[in-house]
């Protein structure tokens, strides 16, 4: 095991580059009848009083309020549609390990690298490590926040599930806190893979 800065490498036998199998995101994920989508917004923010309540004798009051009402209906659809984007990834993602997993179970210098366990491996985290050292491109989406919704969500639930404090402020929190408690599951030491010896494609679909 190579010891690098605080950081614990795997020793791979041989000097050998192993390709790994390409991680398939879908980059633009499509939200079936956005219109409505919208209107679910419009919707939570109504119902959750997000805004002081207008004075019905002033009309100038009225329309600025349904104009407020409409901009933040648009920031909450902005809001789900970056979770569901993120979500995305850490789909990918868990999906790309379970079939380097068996990549691993097939390749002979491979093969005795990873720990046997029960899915979704704790220590499988090096791969996400791995994401990170090869500076996947990800369009701003972090990694161990991705995983972490996928973890968290087995499908991304519609709009109407959340609440606006979750879509604002909470997602992040709970997304790292399902990655970060999903990540020292395993006991340590968590060694990482050493990137120059593994190489592999990032498909948008």
């Amino acid at each position: 095991m190579d010891i690098v800065g605080d950081r614990r490498f795997l020793e791979i036998p041989g000097n050998k580059l192993h390709e790994l199998p390409p991680l398939l995101v879908h980059t633009n994920p499509h939200v079936k009848r956005l219109d409505k989508v919208v209107g679910m917004a419009s919707e939570m923010v109504q119902s959750e009083d997000l805004l002081a309540e207008a004075s019905m004798t002033d009309p100038l009051s009225e329309l600025n309020v349904e104009r407020r009402t409409m901009d933040l209906a648009i920031n909450l659809v902005e809001q789900y549609l970056s979770f569901v984007a993120t979500w995305h990834w850490g789909d990918g993602i868990l999906e790309w390990i379970r079939q380097c997993e068996a990549t691993f179970q097939f390749t002979r210098e491979l093969q005795n690298v990873l720990r046997p366990d029960v899915w979704p491996h704790a220590g499988r985290s090096s791969f996400v490590t791995l994401l990170s050292d090869k500076a996947v491109n990800t369009d701003g989406i972090q990694l161990e926040k991705a995983v972490g919704m996928r973890l968290t969500f087995r499908q991304p639930p519609p709009i109407s599930c959340f609440s606006n404090q979750f879509l604002f402020y909470l997602n992040s929190t709970v997304a790292s806190t399902a990655y970060d408690t999903w990540a020292h599951l395993a006991p340590d030491p968590i060694s990482s893979l050493p990137p120059e010896r593994f190489t592999f494609q990032v498909v948008a679909m």
